[in-house]
């Protein structure tokens, strides 16, 4: 059987992931979203002035393989909700939630969390590096400062990249990469 990675949303989070997990020499990936490509994206998403207007979902996929040509890399264009996650996600043992909400945060922590691995973030927002830390809630791994929403602060590069990395990296544990990951 194929281990599959999946991404629920390739914004700032999952396109950010995605990236570290391609370069890391992780695949095949899935991933999902719903958006286009829109000039406020490009300060902290993995996508270019020339993309804008393109699906997420086709210019990420684009994007990772000029990094690596030979990627499985399955790209949907959906919304996800409560009545396709499941499906949509039946083949990835492991999941990243890359969500601006906090419905649909929980809502896919509560459909996948209990049957496989899911990495989310929580509080991505502002500049503070410091309070970042990861919770685990039984095969759930949380990221973030748990405080600061997108709606109270503005979004900067290197917090999301910063919290895309602690992310990645329980990923690369996961996948049998990391070996001196501490995730207690």
């Amino acid at each position: 059987m194929t281990v599959k990675t999946g991404i629920a949303g390739v914004g700032g989070i999952g396109s950010n992931v995605a990236v570290n997990l391609v370069r890391s020499g992780i695949g095949p990936l899935k991933i999902v979203d719903f958006d286009r490509v829109d000039a406020s994206n490009l300060n902290r998403q993995f996508y270019f002035a020339d993309q804008i207007g393109q699906l997420k979902t086709e210019a990420l996929a684009h994007n990772l393989r000029r990094i690596r040509p030979e990627l499985q890399i399955e790209a949907v264009t959906a919304k996800i909700g409560p009545a396709n996650c499941r499906s949509i996600f039946a083949d990835c043992d492991l999941v990243v939630e890359g969500f601006d909400g906090r419905e649909d945060k929980k809502m896919l922590l509560e459909l996948l969390g209990a049957d496989r691995i899911v990495v989310s973030a929580c509080g991505i927002a502002g500049s503070d590096l410091v309070s970042i830390r990861t919770r685990r809630i039984g095969s759930s791994f949380i990221v973030g400062d748990f405080a600061t929403d997108c709606d109270e602060a503005p979004l900067f590069a290197h917090k999301v990249g910063t919290i895309a990395n602690h992310m990645s990296a329980i990923v690369l544990h996961y996948r049998g990469m990391a070996h001196d990951l501490s995730l207690s």
